[in-house]
């Protein structure tokens, strides 16, 4: 059986004319048997109805309005028919054995949740756009390997949780430890459930055989503006007020305040202070109404070796 034939794609979509038709047409290049989904977020520039008129064979799930990028991306994985689900951003190209090198991935490695793909710039194909994500206990994620040369990123390893625009993702765990926290809206997602995929035991992959090429901020319009950056540090205290039992929060505190400061006054240089600051009061606003993730004793080591890779990932952050 194909690898492919195994494995549902999912990609969605809001007002990305300027990119679905490269993205499906690599696709059905490299996948030709995978069930193809694409979740419309209500766009109004034509996307929607041009893969529906040129590419039958991808499912068009139409949502009236932008739900953000959760909401999407969970209706395509919850409506997906196979073990096996790959979460693609619209405004990518994957190159041949994509699809092939993530799921044998997951073949390989019972234990794996999820595993990253190899993210490379499109507009400069020497450098990595995101070769998976770490978090550290200054509560910053990002992205290993932005901007750096893709000949040092062609090891495969395990990472703290893979990028939501190219991984693939074990159904059977999905369904065990939830999908995307819709709360979030979109940014951080991934980190979340990676995080939760961590707690439970499992274990998240970066694939460097699987390539694939990103535009990058294709929806949102660039890397640092005023919805990334609120969205951003608003899900950046609910991130870890959620995923860390009150203790490890406490222990973590004095990591997080110095990391939430250091931000600040980076985009207080960047005339983007009062936006992030806004996200932050947000943020702990959004505490108060949504859950944490139950703590479980069972899962006590997890937490441990969580918290050893949250302060080692403070030096790579700065390598």
């Amino acid at each position: 059986m194909k690898a492919d034939s195994r494995v549902s794609i999912v990609v969605p979509n809001y007002n990305g004319i300027a990119f679905v038709e490269v993205c499906f047409e690599a696709l059905l290049q490299d996948a030709p048997q995978a069930e193809m989904l694409m979740v419309d977020n209500g766009s109004t520039d034509g996307s929607r109805e041009l893969v529906e008129k040129r590419y039958p064979q991808v499912r068009v799930i139409a949502l009236e309005k932008n739900y953000g990028f959760c909401r999407a991306a969970n209706e395509g994985m919850r409506a997906a028919k196979s073990p096996y689900v790959i979460l693609l951003n619209n405004d990518t190209e994957v190159l041949p054995g994509f699809t092939e090198a993530l799921v044998s991935a997951l073949q390989l490695e019972p234990r794996a949740f999820s595993a990253g793909a190899k993210m490379i710039q499109l507009h400069d194909q020497e450098k990595i756009d995101d070769a998976g994500n770490f978090y550290c206990a200054l509560g910053w994620a990002f992205a290993r390997g932005k901007d750096k040369s893709v000949e040092y990123y062609e090891k495969p390893d395990e990472i703290f949780a893979a990028c939501g625009g190219a991984v693939i993702y074990r159904r059977a765990v999905l369904e065990r430890i939830g999908y995307l926290d819709e709360a979030h809206f979109a940014y951080l997602e991934d980190i979340d459930l990676g995080w939760r995929a961590k707690i439970a035991g499992f274990r998240n992959l970066y694939v460097p055989q699987a390539k694939v090429l990103h535009v990058g901020s294709g929806t949102s319009g660039s890397r640092y503006n005023e919805f990334k950056v609120h969205l951003s540090s608003r899900n950046s205290v609910y991130l870890a007020y959620k995923n860390m039992p009150v203790l490890q929060l406490l222990l973590n505190l004095p990591f997080l305040l110095a990391g939430f400061g250091i931000k600040y006054l980076f985009f207080v240089k960047k005339d983007l202070g009062k936006i992030y600051r806004k996200g932050l009061k947000e943020g702990i606003s959004m505490c108060s109404r949504e859950k944490k993730v139950k703590f479980c004793w069972k899962n006590l080591l997890s937490y441990g070796k969580i918290q050893l890779e949250l302060w080692v990932n403070i030096g790579k952050r700065f390598r």
